[in-house]
């Protein structure tokens, strides 16, 4: 890196860091400031800017506040305030920031439900957000009926969107509370520690957990993303990911929201509408998660593809071998790429656009930021500890997982950790004696790796990591390999168990276009993988099992391994002596699995 460009570098992380600096100094310095305050006052400074544009609608932030007085009312007429939650499941629409913007301003807390949930992790999540009352869509009213048996408490559900039978109207209850101005004593026992947001965990690999947000965290989270997006009162932010997740419902949203700006909903993402719409509305800023990215880039050329207005895309995920290409093809002038977790104390930016890093701490910033990475075992996944019982930190350009130490010091705001509803949940995150006896660090469960220069890149998600021929196998590079294949649209990569074998053998799901060339694409892995990391297995299937914000699905994939009576897709077995990916018969799979055929 040449030095006027490594001088430009710092320049702009320093100005990110002072403009960061200055939005969380506000916040901490008033300790009853809420995100209902901000609102409330861009309501009487800014009534007539747009708050919301949603399909043929626009709310100023007049309408948004008044619109959230009803609800607060609602909430206060159930006896709901601070101490209270509310559960709110409903489809991407104004509606949802209304209600739990209104939810707050009574005092009470919002639990964000997933949209795609049922039965057992839908009772689940409503089980443990502690709720009596739920906000319900009722595009979404056929999910509640699934969890009969499973709801610990009797809950009360509030349809919104049409009438359901055997819920309760909110609608027709809504329209009777006035849009006034809420009493100055409203929320006057609420502050900034106290909840503001539930906000669930995917539930990759098993029942979401809920991380609690109380104000300051919901207000730091929506600031520094307001502050490393340079946002401002002209930005419009085109949001398509769903807003119970943190990246969708807090930062998107309030990177615009706390600025006088404007957020630009979608009820759900197309990639065949997403320039169509950034044009329509004139969106500046969308927020991405790196497979959406990567549909986008599988899509069929859109004629508004370049004609916009966008100047950023932030968010987190996108992979160093489609960024290059998505920037050019799309002509996106700036990616600002993140790495961070709804509940997680660690938090990297990278601002300077360096293809494939998550972030960057320069080392003149180490002291104010809290983030090390320690040395991991992925076979016994744990960390490594010394002859003196503590964590060992990685060199440059090792991998190991990242910690970030807990502290309550408003100097490091990005040190605290609230955890989950749960307190044993929170634990599991701990991590103690790291450095120095009596230090507590939060676990992020990723394995990342960090430069000379300051830059960490992930690696992978600890548990995703297996090993073989007595190496580490990150599933995250072996899906980048492949998915820059000619025809290949998206690849997912884990380890499955064959018996007689240590290890995992490496087996990647993955959806193409018609006619894939799996010769070619033998020959393309063999050139770009070592040989241990190299797929054993490939299924090749019509869709990949996503959640809600577009992360692959393992658990099942996992499950099913190599079964073949489980599997209705074609797999095939990259065979050692013929050199190439062959169909995997009942036979091939019984010589396979009885050690005749060593791997």
């Amino acid at each position: 890196m040449g030095l006027f460009k490594r001088i430009g570098n710092e320049v702009l992380y320093l100005r990110a860091a002072l403009r960061s600096l200055k939005k969380l100094s506000a916040i901490y310095d008033n300790p009853k400031l809420t995100y209902p305050d901000m609102i409330e006052g861009f309501a009487k400074t800014k009534p007539n800017n747009i708050a919301i544009y949603f399909e043929d609608r626009k709310l100023t932030y007049r309408e948004l506040d008044e619109e959230a007085n009803r609800y607060a009312r609602w909430a206060l007429a159930q006896g709901l305030g601070k101490g209270h939650t509310v559960a709110l499941m409903m489809e991407n629409r104004p509606e949802y920031l209304i209600a739990w913007l209104g939810v707050l301003k009574a005092g009470a807390a919002a639990a964000l439900i997933n949209t795609n949930l049922v039965k057992g992790p839908l009772a689940h999540s409503l089980n443990i957000s502690g709720a009596t009352h739920v906000i319900l869509g009722a595009e979404l009213a056929d999910s509640i009926p699934t969890t009969e048996g499973h709801l610990e408490r009797p809950m009360k559900f509030w349809a919104t969107g049409a009438a359901i039978q055997g819920m309760e109207n909110l609608d027709m209850l809504l329209a009777l509370f006035s849009t006034e101005p809420l009493p100055a004593d409203t929320r006057k026992d609420v502050t900034i520690n106290d909840e503001a947001l539930y906000i669930y965990t995917s539930g990759t690999t098993g029942n979401p957990k809920a991380a609690r947000l109380p104000h300051v965290r919901v207000l730091t989270m929506m600031g520094g993303f307001a502050a490393a997006t340079n946002a401002t009162e002209k930005d419009r932010m085109y949001c398509v990911l769903p807003l119970y997740h943190s990246a969708g419902g807090v930062c998107a949203v309030g990177s615009v929201l706390t600025v006088g700006g404007a957020v630009i909903i979608r009820r759900k993402f197309s990639a065949r509408e997403f320039f169509t719409d950034c044009t329509k509305y004139n969106a500046t800023l969308f927020q991405y998660i790196g497979e959406l990215c990567r549909y986008l880039l599988n899509a069929d050329e859109n004629p508004k593809e370049r004609k916009h207005k966008l100047r950023l895309g932030v968010g987190n995920g996108l992979r160093p071998e489609i960024w290059p290409a998505f920037q050019k093809r799309f002509n996106i002038p700036r990616v600002l790429e993140f790495y961070g977790a709804t509940e997680g104390n660690v938090a990297l930016l990278n601002y300077d656009g360096t293809v494939g890093a998550v972030g960057r701490i320069p080392s003149w910033a180490k002291k104010k930021f809290n983030v090390e990475i320690v040395k991991f075992n992925t076979e016994t996944e744990q960390v490594v500890r010394g002859a003196d019982g503590l964590c060992i930190k990685c060199e440059p350009g090792e991998a190991g997982e990242a910690l970030g130490k807990i502290s309550t010091d408003p100097n490091t705001p990005t040190g605290r950790f609230d955890g989950y509803a749960k307190k044993e949940e929170t634990e599991k995150k701990i991590l103690r004696d790291v450095f120095e006896k009596g230090d507590q660090w939060f676990r992020t469960g990723d394995l990342l790796r960090q430069d000379k220069l300051g830059y960490f890149y992930f690696v992978d998600r600890i548990g995703d990591t297996f090993r073989w021929k007595g190496e580490n196998v990150s599933t995250n590079e072996v899906s980048e390999a492949v998915s820059v294949f000619p025809g290949v649209k998206e690849a997912n990569v884990y380890g499955v168990t064959i018996p007689g074998t240590d290890g995992r053998a490496g087996m990647a799901a993955i959806v193409s276009d018609p006619g894939l060339d799996l010769d070619k694409l033998h020959q393309h892995i063999t050139k770009e993988l070592p040989d241990y990391a190299r797929p054993i297995f490939i299924r090749l299937g019509h869709e990949m099992e996503v959640t809600g914000t577009f992360k692959h699905r393992k658990v099942d994939l996992v499950k099913e391994g190599i079964d073949l009576n489980a599997i209705k897709e074609p797999v095939y077995f990259n065979s050692p002596s013929e050199r190439k990916f062959v169909p995997l018969t009942k036979d091939l799979h019984e010589q396979i699995c009885s050690g005749a055929f060593k791997l």
